[in-house]
């Protein structure tokens, strides 16, 4: 049998800067809500997820369990890791790398979530469960290409699941529920139809993307693709130590992320940001604060700045902004700057820090 083809590394793709970001601060901190990455065919989506996949460190699990429960979390544990362990039984453990599921366009129901032996349960009076792909993804990485493509339906079970981080299954007045704790990324071509706005609201940052418009860039991609493509196994190796630094720095901002602290400032200029650009309820606000506090733990800090509140407004307030019908919403940067240097100045010492923290996510 012929070996299994290397992925391609992530810190190899050509800008995306991003796409990069916003895929990386999810890594760091699953409770941004998701990435839905949007873009024209042949831009590195799923190139780019399947790349992410390969530096999220390993996890350790409960061996026999089908939902990866973590052995020494019980309130992450699911009824059966739960019983076992109140019983005084001994877990049997293991550590594996954190999966990537990748979820079909044709993908029922019952093959998402799980199904339920009704006959079964009837007739023996106990329930029997099959676990379906949410199963799966716990406490790893679900991708959905063309989610645009999916049943408005699912995709609502999808981004459920993944703010509740627990899937549960209903029929005929019998339920089970099964922790699906994971990092939700969608891609989509808008040529193929759109997401309705509600659904698009519920991922916590989008990012719209196209092909690079430089011709260096362009060779770059190329060159880099025809040494991959040449030979998979040389240019792994080639990026290995990228690859690596990025892995211990995901790791580092994981660590770091609880000590992150929001002031009243921080928040203020988030709330100054949403009400002057039109944007509808609170999820806007709850999204920006999430991603700029886990900006700053990838930069090293437990403050925010100025700089983290701006770079996470442009991943989460553009789908989120009023528009009408046929027509695109773009951030207006410039206003953004502007709203957040005046609300620095209103709040004085409250106010998030001005330090400018723009670096490269592969440096």
């Amino acid at each position: 049998m012929p070996s299994e083809r290397p992925i391609y590394p992530f810190s190899a793709l050509v800008g995306q800067e991003r796409l990069k970001r916003a895929l990386i601060l999810n890594a760091i901190n699953p409770r941004i809500g998701g990435v839905l990455i949007r873009g024209e065919k042949g831009t590195a989506k799923s190139t780019a997820v399947r790349g992410l996949a390969r530096l999220l460190p390993h996890i350790t699990v409960v061996a026999d369990c089908p939902y990866s429960c973590p052995p020494d979390r019980p309130a992450m544990m699911c009824e059966t890791c739960s019983a076992r362990l109140r019983r005084g039984e001994e877990l049997p453990v293991e550590e594996r790398p954190t999966r990537l599921v990748e979820l079909p366009v044709a993908a029922s129901e019952d093959r998402v979530v799980g199904s339920l032996d009704l006959e079964h349960a009837l007739t023996e009076g106990q329930r029997r469960f099959e676990p379906g792909l949410l199963a799966q993804a716990n406490r790893g990485l679900l991708y959905v290409d063309e989610v645009n493509l999916l049943d408005d339906h699912l995709v609502d079970v999808l981004l459920d699941a993944a703010a509740m981080g627990v899937n549960t299954v209903e029929r005929e007045g019998i339920s089970v529920s099964h922790p699906a704790r994971f990092i939700l990324v969608g891609t989509m071509n808008p040529e193929e139809g759109e997401l309705r706005p509600q659904l698009l609201d519920r991922f916590g940052l989008v990012v719209e993307i196209s092909g690079l418009t430089d011709i260096a860039g362009r060779v770059e991609v190329i060159e880099r693709r025809l040494a991959y493509e040449s030979d998979p196994d040389a240019f792994v190796t080639q990026w290995q130590h990228e690859e690596d630094a990025l892995a211990q720095r995901i790791i580092a901002a994981r660590a770091l992320l609880p000590a992150v602290t929001i002031s009243r400032g921080d928040m203020a200029a988030v709330a100054a940001l949403a009400l002057e650009l039109g944007v509808d309820g609170h999820r806007a606000d709850l999204a920006i604060l999430e991603t700029a506090r886990t900006h700053a733990a990838w930069a090293g800090r437990t403050r925010l700045t100025v700089e983290d509140i701006r770079l996470a407004a442009e991943l989460a307030l553009p789908h989120r902004m009023r528009r009408q019908p046929f027509t695109e919403v773009k951030l207006d940067e410039a206003r953004v700057g502007q709203i957040l240097e005046r609300v620095k100045g209103e709040m004085g010492e409250d106010a998030p820090s001005a330090g400018n923290v723009k670096k490269k996510l592969t440096a």
